[in-house]
């Protein structure tokens, strides 16, 4: 898969310029069955690296643009009566696709914003009593500002715990920002390109990689992590059971899309920080903590040999 995994990546970069690593992660994310949180300023490009991802791989996609007197009914489908049938038949929202982007998703309302929790979770949604599947793969990508609080409903711990992954994609390089100046344009350079993959080969993807191998000793290392968060008197509350899994999932993804049927702990280190961000605060006054900071602490666990 590496070579294929690569040839996707230089792709997806030839539009999003000087991304190279968050390609790969959102790559990552998504052949996980996860879902993507990126929070950053507006204008980097998370709209576009949504975009650019759904063609390459030859995915539905659909946007939402959440504001706050947005609906649940405006995200999952509505119910409308036909006159001439004299019944009524379901609308369905733009939830029902492949790869959903919700652009500042904590610009609605909590009760809104609850409406993707089974969506993201169990990849169904309950509509009027009814249960509905949606479309495989399922993929939710949703950014939020971060310096812009007017207006927004910051996401509960139980919905930021339903994003596998957290990125922040940042401003480009010198070097890739003058590509990007001299360039056709993100939207020109989208409508030339060609699907690198389609769906079923998303599918097959995924599944293969719920077949990695995780060794005891991977295991180990990785509940070892799990405790850390637990018994370390820096975190307010440890990492769940569904971020472990998360962990896994991530890890197993990431091997093999380079190349491996088997997991090491690497695979861990390299997803470790993208995995557990967004899930863990300080004790003292419930601050996200600094990535450098999570990376001096997550290095008192030892790593197997």
């Amino acid at each position: 898969m590496n070579e294929e995994f690569e040839n996707i990546v230089r792709q997806i970069s030839s539009v999003v310029r000087g991304k190279e690593a968050h390609v790969r992660l959102a790559l990552t994310c998504l052949f996980a069955r996860g879902h993507l949180l990126i929070e950053d300023l507006p204008g980097i490009g998370k709209t576009t690296l949504a975009k650019v991802l759904a063609k390459c791989l030859g995915l539905e996609f659909q946007r939402i643009q959440c504001t706050s007197d947005m609906l649940p009914g405006d995200i999952l489908g509505v119910s409308i009566f036909d006159q001439n049938a004299g019944s009524f038949y379901f609308h369905p929202g733009p939830i029902f696709t492949q790869i959903l982007l919700a652009d500042e998703i904590n610009r609605a309302t909590p009760k809104t914003q609850s409406a993707l929790l089974e969506a993201m979770e169990e990849e169904q949604v309950t509509i009027e009593g009814k249960t509905r599947g949606l479309g495989q793969p399922f993929f939710v990508i949703a950014t939020q500002n971060p310096l812009e609080y007017a207006g927004t409903f910051p996401l509960p711990e139980s919905q930021m715990d339903r994003f596998l992954m957290r990125i922040e994609l940042g401003y480009p390089d010198r070097k890739a920002e003058k590509m990007i100046l001299q360039g056709e344009g993100a939207q020109a350079a989208l409508e030339n390109m060609s699907h690198c993959m389609l769906k079923d080969d998303v599918l097959k993807i995924q599944e293969q990689v719920t077949h990695v191998h995780t060794s005891d000793a991977f295991l180990d290392y990785l509940q070892d992590i799990l405790h850390f968060s637990r018994s370390s008197p820096h975190f307010q509350v440890g990492l769940s059971p569904r971020a472990g899994l998360s962990l896994s999932r991530a890890s197993r993804s990431w091997a093999y899309l380079h190349g491996r049927d088997y997991t090491i702990p690497e695979d861990l280190q390299k997803v470790l920080l993208w995995v557990v961000g967004h899930r863990l605060r300080t004790r003292q006054d419930r601050m996200e903590i600094p990535r450098n900071k999570l990376i001096d602490l997550f290095k008192e666990v030892p790593v197997p040999v």
